[in-house]
């Protein structure tokens, strides 16, 4: 029987030397790209429809939700019970939370392998995903509700770009749109549209489709995502990422407007958000953002004279 070569150490040295050159050149271009949107910024006006990420300023910093020994992950604010809701993913819970980032209700999640993320979708409905298996769960919450199981519940599977743990982080709906975000953390970093799911009428027909525009995404100099949110009135995306410490505005077609740090010294922290998780906006623009371990944000707008 013949023996495979073994390849030599030499070349074994220069491939992971290649390697290491492509990760480095990909974050200096995301860098690139960041120093240019800054310069950019300087001297191109706001468009007035953005919402100005830059401008908003922490209100509550690091407060701990009391109550809770496992991390929380992603957040969505339900304009009916002017609430928040997170998922922790540990011993899988559904946690409504008060404004002030105080525990309501904690609901057990059964059968949800890997919630990461979950989001309002309309009046006692919401979205939750499982991360590893690519699932997207549609639940219906009552005010007696004290579990909810995913075998009971109305789903659908992606299945792309399968990668261990670099699963479905973040999820953001369009009302209007009937579309639902969902982003994919990295490897490769993506932002799908799904467009008919979770429908409304399941005695009709209807079809699921999945868009997703690699080169769009290509251009957020962020190096992961961790949670999205869709705002209403301008039509535009926020995205945050934990790695890069920041909150993008996106417009329509993916251009970044704003940023928003979470960095110390930046937005009048005192301190950098540790491990930014999930983000929630208000009817009011009030951004609310949980980070592990279990640590609750405001920021706010000042107003305008």
């Amino acid at each position: 029987m013949r023996r495979l070569a073994r390849p030599k150490p030499l070349f074994v040295i220069l491939s992971v030397m290649a390697l290491i050159a492509l990760i480095a050149i990909g974050q200096c271009l995301r860098l690139f790209e960041r120093a240019w949107f800054n310069l950019h910024t300087l001297w191109q006006p706001l468009s007035s429809q953005a919402i100005g990420l830059d401008q908003y300023r922490v209100e509550v910093e690091a407060r701990v939700i009391d109550g809770l020994n496992d991390d929380v992950s992603a957040l969505t604010y339900d304009p009916v019970r002017h609430s928040l809701f997170t998922v922790t993913n540990k011993n899988a819970e559904l946690v409504e939370l008060s404004l002030e980032g105080k525990i309501l209700r904690r609901i057990a999640l059964i059968g949800f392998g890997d919630p990461e993320a979950v989001e309002f979708i309309s009046a006692d409905t919401y979205v939750i995903t499982d991360e590893r298996q690519q699932r997207l769960i549609k639940v219906h919450l009552e005010q007696d509700t004290a579990f909810l199981d995913a075998a009971d519940a109305e789903q659908m599977t992606l299945g792309v770009h399968m990668s261990g743990n670099k699963g479905f982080e973040g999820l953001a709906y369009d009302s209007v749109g009937k579309r639902l975000f969902v982003a994919k953390e990295r490897d490769p970093m993506l932002i799908y549209e799904v467009h008919g799911f979770p429908h409304f009428n399941p005695e009709k027909s209807y079809a699921v489709h999945v868009i997703n525009n690699p080169k769009r995404d290509a251009g957020m100099f962020v190096r992961d995502l961790s949670s999205l949110q869709y705002d209403e009135r301008s039509g535009h995306l926020l995205a945050l990422s934990d790695e890069s410490g920041l909150i993008l505005e996106l417009d329509v077609d993916g251009r970044p407007l704003s940023t928003l740090s979470l960095n110390k010294g930046r937005q009048g922290l005192q301190k950098r958000v540790p491990q930014a998780e999930g983000i929630a906006m208000d009817d009011d623009g009030t951004l609310y953002l949980v980070s592990e371990p279990n640590l609750f944000y405001v920021f706010k707008k000042p107003a305008q004279n």
